[in-house]
């Protein structure tokens, strides 16, 4: 079984205007909602074998708050800058060169390409992966090349709006 985490970066300020978009570092909101969804992944017991992150601040920043709020060192967090600009072929290609001695991996992107990536899998389809909204899907495979073709489960689907303020 391969399980995959799905998340959309965190709520990120728009504070300082003569930043790239790349370099938009996190809101406040988007630090507190993190909180949320980090306490709820703790709860469920999630430890992925590893995380990959676009190279954009906001999705960094994000990934290593939920790394360490889930205990998991700095080194499991790889960056990939084709995750900045990715479409879903993209992703794909990502998740399909993965070793196959990694059974989980979080990934964190943007939209509307991780919309479009989950809805692949979603039943009824979402309109809109919200930011730190969490996708977690089960392929029944032991290899990540073949997620593809492979039987597969909606583990959960967790927004921070669904969570209760902390």
């Amino acid at each position: 079984m391969k399980t995959l985490y799905i998340v959309r970066h965190a709520k990120s300020s728009w504070d300082d205007f003569s930043l790239s978009d790349h370099d938009r570092p996190l809101s406040k909101t988007g630090i507190r909602k993190t909180g949320r969804i980090v306490e709820h992944l703790r709860k469920k017991g999630i430890k992925p074998g590893l995380f990959i992150s676009s190279s954009a601040l906001r999705a960094k920043t994000t990934a290593f708050q939920i790394a360490k709020g889930l205990g998991i060192p700095a080194e499991k967090v790889k960056i990939e800058k084709q995750l900045y600009h990715a479409d879903t072929n993209s992703i794909y290609s990502i998740l399909l060169d993965l070793p196959d001695d990694i059974d989980s991996v979080m990934i964190f992107g943007h939209n509307p390409t991780l919309t479009y990536f989950v809805n692949n899998y979603l039943r009824p389809e979402i309109d809109n992966l919200p930011t730190t909204g969490v996708v977690s899907i089960g392929f029944k495979t032991d290899k990540w090349e073949k997620i593809i073709d492979a039987k597969f489960r909606i583990n959960f689907v967790v927004f921070p709006s669904m969570l209760k303020m902390q």
